[in-house]
C-alpha cells in the first residue's frame, strides 16, 4: 500500500474510529482489566518507516532485558518486518506482521494480528508511532491494560483519541532513539503523574548490532553483483539510493547531481563500479539515471535485490550515498560507510547513531519542515536544503570517507 493511502486513511477512518473507542475506553473502564503489578509481556507497534526501528534497537534491548525475548512482541507491516528480523532481538514468531493488500485487505490483516496479541495476553503495548492515530487503536485493541505513547497535550499534533494509559509529551529536542527508550522506561512511571517525567535522558547510544546474514545468502548477493557488472573478481563499489520513490519527494537530492557525482567518481577511481540502488518501483526512474552516465562500470541493482539482500549488498561496498532514508539506517547495521543528505529533518533527532554514518546538512533558516506534529509531512515543493548541498560537497566527502578506507 503506498504511503500517500496510508496517511489518508489514518486521517479520514483514524479520527472517527479512535473517538468511537474512547468513548468506549470511557465504559469499558468501569469494568476494566487490572494492570498487571509487574509488566510481564511487551507489544511494540511500528508500522511504518523501519529506518525508525533501527534507531530503536536501545528500547527493544531494554525491553528484552527487562522481561526476556519470548516476552517481547512487534507489531508490523509485513513488508516492513524484515528490519525487526534482522535486529535479531524478538523471536521470529513473536512479530505480528500485518498484510496490506488494500484499506479491506489491511484491515483483516489488523484483526489477525489483533487476535494473535490477545491471545498472547500482552501486559503492555508501546506506541512507537508519532501521533498516528491507527497506531494507537491498535494498542488500544491488544487488550493490553498498560498503554505507552505520545500525547498531543497543548501541541499541534494531530488528536488521537484518548486510548493511553502512560501519556507522554513529545520533547523535539531528545534523538528519536532516546524517545524510544523513555517509552520503555515509562512502564515504570505512576500514570497520573506523566507527563511529568523525573527522569533524565539516556545517553545516546553509540554501538549499533552487526547484521549476520547466512553464508548461502551472501553467495546469492555476490552472484547479483557478478551477473550485473560480468565479472567473476568483485572490483572496489559505491552506492547511491537515489530515492526516486514517492515516499517524501521532498527528501530527494536531484537525480541529475547524482548523475554528475557517479561521473567524478568513475573518472577519478578507474578501478571503481558505481551501482545505484532502489527498490522494484525505482528501477524504472533509475534506468535513465545510468544511461546518461554513460560508463560500463556504472550499474543499476534496483530492483534487483529484496531488503534484506540489501543489507549484504552493503557488506560488498565501500560507501553508500543516500538522503536521509531508510537505507541510511539501515546501513548502519553493517560495515558499509554512510554519506547522508539531510535536508527537511535534522540529523539532531534521526542521524543514525554510527562512527560510520557522515552527515552533510545545510542547515537553513527553513529546515527541518518535516517534523512528529505534522505528521512527517511538508508544504515544500522547492527543497533549497537538498540542493543547498553541491556535488562537489557531496564528492568531497565520499572522496575522503573512501580513500580512508581504502
Amino acid at each position: 500500500m503506498r504511503i500517500s493511502t496510508m496517511r489518508q486513511a489514518d486521517r479520514w477512518l483514524g479520527a472517527p474510529v479512535c473517538a468511537i473507542l474512547t468513548v468506549w475506553r470511557r465504559v469499558a473502564d468501569l469494568v476494566r482489566r487490572t494492570p498487571p503489578a509487574k509488566v510481564r509481556r511487551i507489544l511494540f507497534v511500528k508500522l511504518v518507516e523501519q529506518g525508525a526501528t533501527v534507531l530503536a534497537w536501545p528500547a527493544l534491548k531494554k525491553a528484552v532485558d527487562k522481561v526476556g525475548p519470548e516476552n517481547v512482541f512487534f507489531m508490523v507491516f509485513q513488508e516492513n518486518r524484515f528490519i525487526v528480523d534482522a535486529l535479531g532481538l524478538i523471536p521470529q514468531g513473536n512479530v505480528l506482521a500485518i498484510r496490506t493488500r488494500g484499506i479491506l485487505g489491511t484491515v483483516f490483516g489488523a484483526i489477525g494480528a489483533l487476535w494473535r496479541a490477545r491471545r498472547a495476553r500482552i501486559d503492555a503495548a508501546i506506541d512507537m508511532e508519532f501521533f498516528a492515530r491507527s497506531s494507537a487503536a491498535l494498542c488500544y485493541l491488544s487488550g493490553a491494560p498498560v498503554r505507552v505513547g505520545l500525547h498531543p497535550t497543548g501541541s499541534e499534533a494531530a488528536w488521537r483519541g484518548d486510548l493511553l494509559t502512560h501519556r507522554l509529551s513529545y520533547n523535539p529536542r531528545l534523538h528519536a532513539s532516546q524517545t524510544f527508550e523513555v517509552l520503555v522506561d515509562a512502564l515504570d512511571a505512576p500514570p497520573d503523574r506523566l507527563p511529568a517525567f523525573d527522569l533524565n535522558p539516556p545517553p545516546i547510544t553509540k554501538s549499533l548490532p552487526e547484521f549476520a546474514a547466512r553464508p548461502e545468502e551472501v553467495e546469492e548477493v555476490r552472484g547479483i553483483l557478478r551477473q550485473a557488472m560480468r565479472r567473476d573478481e568483485l572490483p572496489p563499489l559505491v552506492l547511491l539510493n537515489a530515492n526516486a520513490g514517492d515516499l517524501l519527494p521532498v527528501r530527494r537530492w536531484p537525480g541529475e547531481r547524482y548523475v554528475e557525482l557517479a561521473q567524478r567518481l568513475l573518472e577519478k577511481y578507474p578501478d571503481v563500479y558505481v551501482a545505484f540502488t532502489g527498490a522494484p518501483d525505482e528501477a524504472e526512474a533509475v534506468a535513465p539515471l545510468v544511461g546518461r552516465i554513460g560508463s560500463g562500470r556504472c550499474i543499476s541493482l534496483a530492483g534487483k535485490t529484496t531488503l534484506r539482500q540489501l543489507l549484504i549488498l552493503y557488506q560488498f561496498a565501500e560507501v553508500l550515498v543516500t538522503n536521509d532514508s531508510g537505507p541510511a539506517h539501515f546501513a548502519a547495521l553493517t560495515p558499509i560507510d554512510t554519506v547522508v543528505l539531510f535536508g527537511p529533518e535534522t540529523p539532531a533527532l534521526f542521524g543514525a547513531p554510527s562512527p560510520r554514518t557522515h552527515i552533510l546538512y545545510a542547515g537553513i533558516v527553513c529546515s527541518p519542515c518535516v517534523s512528529a506534529y505534522n505528521g512527517r509531512q511538508s508544504r515544500c515543493r522547492d527543497n533549497v536544503c537538498m540542493q543547498r548541498l553541491t556535488v562537489e560537497q557531496v564528492f568531497a566527502e565520499v572522496c575522503r570517507v573512501y580513500d580512508s578506507r581504502r
